[in-house]
């Protein structure tokens, strides 16, 4: 069977010891020249125009323009890193496809050993990321022969100024060699990652679009507040010079004007006069909220929020707080998603295709999962799923493995287990067992045998110690009131569910009327 890649195109190692980029002469120029700094001089003019170029297929700009936003703006680079590093150090499982067959099973595992002991995988997640504020990220793969596989050893980063999208089409991208179509990528040569944050051509699904607007009136905020602070309580100063001055002579005033506010003193010629108006006015407050503005809606471009970022601390509470960090959990789990399906396609599947003994074509392929589970999620799952069993709903314990991401257990494999004494139920499946015992006991028998057997059971010593230890404390609180025993039930066994201390309170009840009919 002819192996092509998921796109389709078939696999081909030509030169496969040598990168595509340094394979083609216009291209391998271009890995050694100097980015370009649109930055300097960036006024919302400029900015369209190059929204504008990248609109077109040149995309060289504005990957160079998000390289300078993370360089220059310390907040965006701030929290593009929450979001970037939310994703290291996950751990992560290979799985086969549904009902596996035991080839299936031992490629999986093949696949996830490569994965573990690959030391560059990790640096790959977060070169992924990369494309969170540029909209792609290209990892050129290297691939080599070892121990009679054919395998993936480690991979370089390349930046986005050596792509353009092809002109027939917005979301293929290819090797800008300065001619009109581009250079193809070679099949199992990419580790392309495409992240969509807003729905879209390649070149606007990025964060940058979004973020740039916010920069360029940021970077406006800025250099006035700078320059507000330059002449803050400054004394406004005049020249005169009289008519007929030389031009030197103005240029000697002038430098006098400048250096005096510094300097605190100067010389000027004889003639020439310097006059001091009011100290400059005003407040940074305009600018400050300026700046705040941009920051906050940074903030929520990037994190969905701004609690997880800076308080205010005006509307900043503790719930809001909390809303906030979900809202950047649900972001997290998208970004997760998506690179899950990158691997898949790119590192997976290649490896797969070349090395797997039951590969049989892209119907049916082993996949990359991150584990996200949490303890949290544990113990929200666990108490639910006791009621549900407890009530007779069936639930199936490969669903529960596959949801709390729990591997099934192999044959013989050793298994955590709970000592008797501290299973949960055990204290009071006594209490069952001592209630239960007075009810049955007294099934089939008349009235007054029940009530005998009853006072006997409850005051002649013909109980057990440990039922009568365990009963006369709960039966002392029901004499009191109903609630004092339910409470007391739900301090002793903290593990029933609220319809097991019903049936245990009924049961109590009973034994209860029984010692009452007695007493009387």
């Amino acid at each position: 069977m002819a192996i092509v890649d998921i796109n389709g195109d078939p696999l081909t190692f030509k030169n496969s010891g040598e990168f595509q980029t340094e394979q083609n002469s216009q291209v391998a120029a271009k890995l050694k020249e100097f980015a370009e700094h649109p930055t300097q001089g960036l006024t919302p003019a400029k900015l369209a125009s190059l929204l504008k170029e990248a609109q077109e297929g040149n995309l060289a700009a504005m990957a160079d323009l998000a390289k300078d936003m993370e360089d220059k703006d310390g907040h965006i680079t701030c929290e593009l890193g929450k979001r970037r590093r939310a994703i290291i150090g996950l751990d992560f499982t290979v799985k086969p496809p549904r009902n596996a067959s035991a080839a299936e099973k031992r490629d999986a595992d093949m696949l996830a050993e490569i994965i573990d002991d690959a030391t560059w995988f990790y640096d790959l997640l977060f070169d992924f990321s990369d494309a969170i504020l540029k909209g792609f990220s290209p990892n050129e793969l290297q691939w080599d022969y070892v121990e009679k596989q054919q395998i993936i050893t480690g991979y370089e980063f390349r930046d986005q100024n050596l792509f353009k999208t092809h002109p027939d089409n917005h979301n293929h991208l290819v090797l800008n060699d300065n001619s009109n179509d581009g250079v193809s990528l070679n099949p199992f040569g990419w580790a392309m990652h495409i992240h969509k944050s807003k729905s879209g051509y390649v070149h606007r699904i990025g964060l940058l679009s979004v973020l740039a607007w916010p920069f360029v009136f940021k970077n406006y905020s800025v250099r006035d507040l700078a320059e507000f602070l330059e002449i803050y309580g400054l004394p406004l100063r005049l020249g005169k010079y009289p008519s007929g001055a030389s031009d030197d002579e103005k240029a000697t005033l002038l430098r006098a004007v400048m250096a005096i506010g510094h300097n605190a003193g100067g010389i000027i010629p004889r003639g020439m006069d310097i006059d001091f108006q009011n100290a400059a006015q005003g407040q940074s407050d305009p600018f400050e909220a300026m700046i705040r503005w941009c920051e906050l809606t940074q903030s929520k471009t990037i994190l969905g929020g701004t609690l997880t970022t800076q308080a205010d601390g005006k509307s900043s509470t503790n719930a809001l707080g909390n809303v906030h960090n979900e809202v950047k959990q649900d972001i997290t789990a998208s970004d997760l998603h998506q690179i899950e399906q990158t691997v898949n396609r790119d590192i997976l599947y290649p490896m797969y295709a070349l090395n797997g003994k039951s590969y049989s074509g892209n119907r049916r392929l082993p996949r990359f999962e991150f584990d996200t589970s949490t303890t949290d999620a544990m113990r929200d799952l666990a108490y639910p799923l006791r009621s549900l069993v407890s009530l007779g709903v069936q639930v199936p314990k490969s669903w529960v493995h596959e949801r709390l991401n729990i591997p099934v257990p192999k044959d013989g494999e050793d298994v955590l287990e709970l000592p008797k004494e501290e299973i949960p139920g055990a204290s009071q499946a006594a209490l069952t067992t001592s209630v239960a015992a007075l009810t049955t006991e007294f099934k089939d028998r008349t009235a007054q045998q029940e009530l005998d057997t009853a006072l006997d059971a409850i005051t002649s010593g013909n109980m057990r110690e440990e039922y009568k230890a365990t009963l006369q404390p709960l039966l002392d609180k029901l004499n009191q009131s109903e609630e004092l025993a339910a409470i007391e039930l739900a301090e002793l066994y903290p593990a029933l569910d609220q319809d097991s201390l019903t049936e245990l309170l009924t049961r109590l009840i009973f034994v209860s009327e029984l010692w009452g009919m007695i007493n009387e």
